[in-house]
């Protein structure tokens, strides 16, 4: 038994909606990422049988090309699938302290909003995604050929 390896796998899948514009930067090497944060609702029924509301507020950070797509197609308000991974960073903060934060690295973003008119009709929604693969060359050949299993599904 000491022989079994987890798999190293991390993914997740979320939707929800800007909670507010998202900050687009470029890093000093020019490398463009934009990050913005989403609420996402789960409705469920309490012991009651009375219908609730809770909302997960989740941090996005995407890179390179994603973000570009990001940055003049997102605004407050707008609906999103994101596919990615949780990722976690330090920081220190202006007192000193350090800050460690959970977010989540976009791998594939739907904009699920409708465009401005006359980029579609009023009845068509613009569901659009863009991908970032930049970070799949990091993968484990295990852990890629996982990732493409889960696709296929």
């Amino acid at each position: 038994m000491a022989d079994f390896k987890m798999p190293e796998l991390n993914s997740v899948v979320i939707a929800g909606n800007l909670t507010k514009d998202p900050i687009f930067r470029q890093t000093t090497s020019g490398t463009p990422v934009v990050n913005f944060s989403i609420a996402s609702n789960r409705r469920f029924k309490d012991k009651n049988e009375e219908w609730k509301e809770d909302v997960c507020y989740v941090g996005i950070v995407a890179w390179n090309r994603l973000a570009d797509s990001c940055k003049d197609r997102l605004k407050k308000g707008n609906a999103v699938l994101v596919d990615g991974e949780l990722q976690s960073r330090t920081f220190k903060t202006e007192d000193g302290l350090n800050r460690t934060i959970v977010e989540i690295k976009a791998r594939r973003i739907q904009f699920l909003n409708k465009r401005g008119a006359g980029a579609v009709s009023e009845k068509e929604e613009d569901i659009t995604s863009f991908t970032d693969d930049s970070f799949d060359s990091l993968l484990s050949p295990e852990d890629s050929d996982l990732l493409k299993d889960s696709e296929k599904q």
